[in-house]
């Protein structure tokens, strides 16, 4: 991952380019005709309240769900529906609940993601022939570097189980980062923190985007997700309800609404 300065957003190309994506599982449409664009070295939130098709909408993006309808376009070409296809187009995601390998260390866990770069086969890694040990030895210096971006130096020998929560939510970042993605999508990264774990995520997203990639981010604190993002897309019931800068979002009375109902429904008075 480059260093060099990040060119304005408005000036870069689209990465991720979604159209009119529906995903319909029998009769329940979870996402109906959402639309999305993010751009290099954009940071783009996406809110919305629970059952609003927030997730189903990034498993349709990662290769996770064959859209019902519409398409998926990665650095201008047609994304294809399996999700390590997407991770060598240069796409990587960390889950709402945390998917590591409990049983491996930190740095084991990281060295994972970068399966997809590699090119040791079954034989090279059996008779541990020359690829095997450089790619190792390149792999293992890699993800010591990465343990040290997100703030985890010195826990690489460390089960992943034992470590604080917090820390969990930071490996995965760091082992999606670990597969040199263009694009990194983040279902809720700060669930579960404290406002100090909370502060040190938002730091990392942003040390993420100078290097210059795109961030997709779910997220439920909105102080979180309004300072985090440069543009928000509100979802509701399955589509775009609002999206534009963060404080035109936050103030729109339709995701007010959305989020902590209209008046009369919160007396009760309204229609069930």
């Amino acid at each position: 991952m480059s260093t060099e300065a990040v060119p304005a957003v408005a000036d870069t190309a689209v990465l991720l380019d979604a159209r009119n994506v529906t995903m319909q599982f029998g009769g329940l449409r979870a996402v109906n005709d959402v639309s999305l664009q993010v751009r290099t070295g954009e940071i783009v939130g996406l809110i919305g309240p629970n059952g609003a098709g927030k997730t189903t909408f990034f498993n349709c993006l990662t290769g996770l769900y064959q859209p019902t309808t519409g398409s998926v376009f990665f650095d201008a070409a047609p994304l294809p529906a399996k999700p390590r296809l997407a991770v060598r187009a240069g796409m990587a995601r960390t889950f709402q609940n945390i998917r590591l390998f409990h049983n491996m260390t930190a740095i084991e866990n990281v060295m994972v993601g970068m399966y997809c770069r590699t090119k040791t086969n079954a034989i090279d890694a059996v008779f541990r022939l020359p690829r095997h040990r450089r790619e190792e030895v390149e792999s293992t210096r890699r993800a010591k570097e990465l343990l040290d971006f997100v703030g985890l130096s010195g826990s690489g020998d460390t089960l992943s189980r034992n470590l604080p929560y917090g820390d969990q939510r930071r490996l995965e970042i760091a082992r999606a980062l670990a597969t040199d993605p263009k694009l990194l999508l983040l279902d809720e990264p700060t669930a579960g923190m404290n406002p100090q774990e909370t502060r040190q995520a938002e730091d990392l997203i942003f040390r993420i985007r100078d290097l210059g990639l795109a961030v997709l981010v779910i997220e439920h604190d909105m102080r979180f997700i309004f300072n985090l993002c440069d543009r928000v897309a509100c979802l509701v019931r399955g589509e775009v309800l609002v999206e534009g800068p963060g404080a035109v979002v936050q103030n729109d009375p339709r995701v007010i609404e959305a989020y902590i109902g209209s008046p009369a429904t919160q007396d009760g008075s309204g229609d069930a």
